[in-house]
């Protein structure tokens, strides 16, 4: 017997007499040798206990005085069987395609028949026994008509009693039965109308372009409106909605507001800026290069304070789940205070549409499922919604997954599921209301699996007669869940036919007439250009980025300051009370200058998040942000304890994900953007696995939609004999991706010049020169003597976009080779050269920002060497990897007529050799092609 579905009624009201009494021997004996008693009894004393004569329910039937124990055991089983697998029976494929399967929900499986349950009591399958249900077979009955109907559901998996118990509750109570009102039922055949008419009206009038139709879905939009009305009813503050294309442009326009006259200005390619509702309820940002429509977001705030988001969204379709739970943890989170930031999960709830091919095919779903209750990255549950058209563009389910339902993931992660068919209205509402309500209740992720058909081709250019032609002839004949609810509420007599018709003709003409004002206006005005903003045309500003030495002092102080009570491990205690000293030697490594970094942002009012794997600790053991006690485990953030502080400091160690981790991080630094959000990668290229967050959102985020981001990005690099894996952060990705200024790509060689770094990037939070930014950060260069800083260079210096070579450079007049290299490898070529003597016709520069690339600087520098007959660039990746093949074009500018020449591995398919003795030969024969000849 399945032990995974719990039967709220007590079999023991099915015996007495003898059979009462030999239950009661059984008892005694399984108490004292379980393993003598009957498999079967011993899960029933397991599940309830010992036996007892209950009274009888009212209008049940009296005890069995001979009852059989097989068949109450059959019984039982039964019961559990139709609540576990009621759903492979339901109703819930609106064109009835699909076969239904109700063999594990029928009495002959158990070897019973109606008799056999007619003779049962009805309190054998509920505690609290329905009013119209006397008998057992009227209670199977009963319970086929709950779980069979337009709602299966999913919920045997979950391990929590309570909430099973919950669940089972409300469907057997009758909630999702519940009826609404007249006025209910005809507020939903308005928004049926609209929805459908809005998609028809955009079909007739704009032929053949894409909409990415909600039809044959239509009961999305009902879905949503009412999570929105029940985040209302409970007061939140946000609503944070992430959908891909199909349905995009109806939401918009009906849940987040957005004037029919704009979303058809849209269409007919006259601006939609004329068109903004006059009260600023609507916020849309725009980019200067811009995107196609149903990629488009909007923010729209409603007159009881509750702030709804659609957030923007790339073709990646699922990519934007993380972005946009990010955004809500961020909305939920007060980082005004400093230690921890304060999370209230009440204060937003994030609302994430899926595809159904897309939900069980791509891995950021998982991802984003498997971070949702970690301490960093839970957000108190979203409700989930397959948006569940039974096909993936042409391809149909049995071809994209492995799965019976597209929802089945879900069930790993102990997540509720409930299917409901599209095609009726008030079961969606029912639904909306118990999704809510469970995600008010128990605080995780719940998902709807919303099932309906798509009445086109997947966009409407496409003919999907040429690949699935059976659906088709389906589809064409089926009815429009418009017209279905038109006709059952006219048999209800809530409305009549003439009026449900009429509406239908009022609001295509409210449609027709908003178009009409729009080609208008069109006329009259003309086109807006949308031109980049001036301030991401300028270079970055001067902003002073020095902290007074005494404040460092003080801070350096206060993050030693440990309870007295506190032993972290010892090797740990005296490797941090080294930077007491290291003030005042100039010995300040790499995580030393991050942390007083940190604390300085702290002090000036920005709160700081940092995620990434390990990034407590640190990879290389060089951070050490939250210490643990030695004796007990306990926790001590320094951070948290930094007087002066104006804001919230957290630092996670996330799952072991790339993808999601940064479209979480992304996402929160959009909602809260003064704080300084940091991702950082384990090694640099781990972000490869991160890689359509930077294409499409990242990187291009503001020309295209408008959206600004100070996200930052660590990505450890350095080619030193780790292997192919292990050594290059691919920031010839990053460097591919840059244009208009859209972000900062950094790599420094410095630990005060990381220090700048960061502080100027937080003073650039919140401001329009805002953009993200992308380190590569070094793994040997951690603890080197010669990246490391001094305190006069953290509080009198600021960030160097260049940096010259001590030693080097003394005599303009000897110069004759310029060499160029950034990060890493600039400190190897240091070493060679050492104090400079005897490289007299050298000079060393080393790039610390590679994009926006300081081409004025180092024009200036370049120039004060007349004599110079080579500018040469020295990199430690393969050539055809790196920044070579990116500056190349800035160098020829510079050049003036001088020889460029590159210096470094040669072209390779990999990125680094893969043992460590190859790795010394090859990085020693770079140096030394640098250097030779002089």
């Amino acid at each position: 017997m399945s032990n995974n579905v719990i039967t709220a009624g007590s079999p023991w009201s099915a015996f007495s007499g003898p059979n009462l009494g030999y239950l009661m021997e059984q008892y005694e004996l399984y108490l004292q040798n379980p393993e003598e008693v009957d498999s079967d009894l011993v899960e029933l004393f397991r599940r309830y206990g010992a036996p007892v004569l209950e009274e009888a329910t009212s209008g049940a039937q009296p005890a069995a005085q001979a009852a059989d124990l097989k068949k109450v055991l059959a019984a039982i089983r039964l019961a559990d069987a139709v609540r576990a697998f009621g759903h492979y029976a339901a109703d819930v494929y609106p064109l009835k395609d699909r076969p239904l399967d109700s063999t594990k929900i029928e009495p002959s499986t158990y070897g019973l028949t109606d008799a056999d349950l007619a003779e049962l009591p009805a309190s054998l399958f509920f505690s609290n026994v329905p009013a119209n249900v006397s008998n057992g077979l009227e209670a199977v009955q009963y319970l086929r008509s709950l779980y069979t109907g337009k709602i299966g559901f999913e919920y045997s998996h979950l391990e929590d009693e309570a909430e099973k118990n919950w669940i089972q509750s409300k469907i057997e109570s009758g909630f999702f039965n519940a009826a609404l009102t007249p006025e209910e039922k005809k507020a939903v055949l308005e928004k049926l109308t609209r929805i459908e008419n809005f998609e028809k009206f955009i079909h007739k009038t704009f032929v053949g372009q894409k909409r990415f139709s909600v039809e044959g879905l239509d009961t999305l939009v009902v879905l949503i409106d009412e999570i929105v009305k029940s985040a209302e009813q409970d007061n939140l503050k946000k609503l944070e909605i992430g959908m891909a294309h199909r349905g995009r442009l109806n939401v918009l326009t009906h849940i987040v507001k957005k004037p029919y006259e704009m979303m058809f200005a849209d269409f007919a390619h006259v601006p939609n800026d004329y068109f903004f509702p006059e009260d600023s309820s609507l916020e849309i940002s725009k980019g200067w290069t811009g995107d196609v429509k149903y990629h488009m977001g909007a923010t729209y705030h409603r007159k009881s304070g509750l702030t709804v988001k659609l957030a923007y969204n790339p073709s990646h379709l699922e990519v934007v789940s993380p972005v946009v739970a990010g955004a809500t943890r961020a909305a939920q989170e007060d980082t005004s205070q400093p230690g921890a930031p304060v999370q209230d999960t009440s204060k937003a709830l994030a609302v994430i549409v899926h595809g159904d091919a897309a939900f069980s095919g791509e891995g950021v779903v998982q991802e984003t499922f498997n971070m949702a209750q970690t301490k960093g990255f839970s957000t108190g549950g979203s409700i989930h919604i397959i948006s569940n058209n039974m096909i993936g563009f042409t391809t149909e389910c049995y071809d994209s997954r492995s799965t019976h339902y597209s929802s089945d993931l879900a069930k790993g992660y102990g997540i509720p599921i409930v299917h409901v068919n599209a095609d009726d209205p008030e079961a969606v509402v029912q639904v909306a209301k118990f999704a809510f309500e469970y995600r008010q209740n128990f605080g995780k992720d719940i998902l709807i699996d919303l099932i309906g058909y798509r009445r086109y081709g997947h966009n409407e250019t496409d003919d999907p007669t040429v690949t699935n032609p059976l659906t088709y002839l389906i589809v064409a004949k089926h009815p429009t869940v418009r017209e279905i609810y038109a006709e059952r509420v006219a048999n209800e007599g809530i409305v009549t036919k003439e009026e449900a018709e009429q509406l239908n003709k009022d609001v295509y003409a409210e449609m027709q007439k908003a178009y009409d004002y729009v080609k208008k206006v069109g006329e009259e005005k003309g086109h807006l250009e949308i031109e980049m903003p001036e301030e991401v045309k300028q270079p970055l500003p001067e902003v002073e980025t020095g902290v007074p030495a005494d404040e460092l002092r003080q801070i350096n102080e206060e993050l030693l300051a440990w309870p007295e009570n506190f032993e972290p491990q010892n090797k740990l205690a005296r490797i941090l009370k080294r930077r007491i000293e290291a003030l005042e030697t100039g010995k300040i490594d790499w995580g030393h200058a991050e942390t007083l970094a940190f604390a300085s942002i702290l002090r000036e009012g920005n709160p700081i998040r940092i995620s990434g794997q390990d990034a407590q600790r640190g990879t290389f053991s060089q951070r050490h942000l939250v210490l643990h006690d030695k004796n007990n485990g306990s926790e001590w953030t320094p951070l948290h304890h930094i007087s002066g502080s104006k804001a919230s400091f957290s630092v996670y160690n996330s799952p072991l994900t790339e993808a999601a981790i940064v479209g979480y991080e992304y996402g929160y630094n959009l909602e809260n953007e003064k704080a300084l959000t940091i991702w950082e990668a384990q090694f640099g290229d781990f972000a490869n696995m991160a890689q359509m967050m930077f294409d499409n959102f990242i990187s291009a985020a503001r020309s295209k939609w408008g959206i600004k981001s100070g996200l930052v990005l660590l990505l450890p690099n350095g080619m030193e004999g780790q292997g192919p894996e292990h050594s290059s952060a691919r920031i010839e990705r990053y460097l591919q991706l840059c244009a208009e200024n859209n972000w900062i790509v950094a790599n420094c060689s410095n630990a005060g010049n990381y220090f700048h770094l960061l502080r100027r990037q937080a003073k650039l939070l919140g401001t329009e020169a805002v953009r993200p930014l992308v380190v590569a950060t070094p793994k040997s260069l951690l603890r080197h003597p010669l990246a490391a800083a001094t305190l006069e260079q953290l509080s009198e210096g600021k960030f160097e976009e260049v940096i010259e070579q001590p030693g080097l450079g003394q005599n303009a007049k000897k110069v004759e080779r310029i060499i160029l290299a950034s990060g890493k490898v600039a400190i190897d070529l240091a070493e060679a050269v050492k104090d400079g003597e005897g490289f007299d016709k050298l000079h060393i520069l080393r790039i610390e920002q590679l994009y926006p690339f300081p081409m004025e600087k180092l024009k200036e520098i370049i120039a004060r060497y007349p004599k110079a007959k080579e500018i040469v660039w020295v990199q430690e990746e393969p050539k055809n990897q790196g920044p070579w093949r990116f500056v190349l074009e800035y160098l020829l500018e510079l050049a003036d007529g001088k020889k460029v020449r590159y210096v470094g591995r040669p072209e390779m398919s990999s990125t680094s050799e893969g043992d460590a003795d190859s790795h010394k030969a090859a990085q020693a024969k770079v140096i030394s092609d640098a250097l030779a000849d002089l």
